[in-house]
């Protein structure tokens, strides 16, 4: 097979899916949506869109470290949240855990609003793109 399937022990077990999965020259890195769930898979920060964005950008960094990468490499990120209103009201704070994590790397992002997201509690959701040295 030329893909290969990234799915770390530190994160919890994706069920039906990969968490992320490498392509044939092992160079890009295609981020499944991630939410701010912890190694359970369970919801962590219920009603918290900062605490959530955290984990979910914690566990981006997980996969694309696992894969061999950087937050740097990542080139493409989609955000979906429940509540748009909500993330712009938090946009200062979101923004300061973004730099914790990014720095002064800005990938071409997208921000959707959603009416609901498949793990009952989250918040936001984040899909990524790395490409990989």
């Amino acid at each position: 097979m030329n893909i290969t399937f990234v799915n770390p022990e530190s994160m919890s077990p994706p069920h039906g899916f990969s968490h992320a999965v490498k392509t044939i020259a092992q160079t890009t890195l295609y981020i499944a949506g991630q939410v701010g769930s912890g190694k359970d898979g369970v919801i962590q920060h219920r009603g918290d869109l900062v605490g959530q964005f955290e984990l979910t950008l914690q566990n981006i960094k997980t996969l694309v470290e696992e894969a061999g990468g950087k937050v740097e490499h990542i080139v493409k990120m989609n955000l979906y949240t429940k509540d748009v209103r909500q993330y712009v009201s938090k946009l200062r704070d979101l923004g300061g855990v973004y730099r914790k994590y990014f720095g002064k790397h800005f990938p071409a992002m997208t921000l959707a609003g959603v009416t609901d997201l498949y793990n009952e509690g989250a918040l936001i959701e984040i899909e990524a793109v790395a490409v990989l040295d």
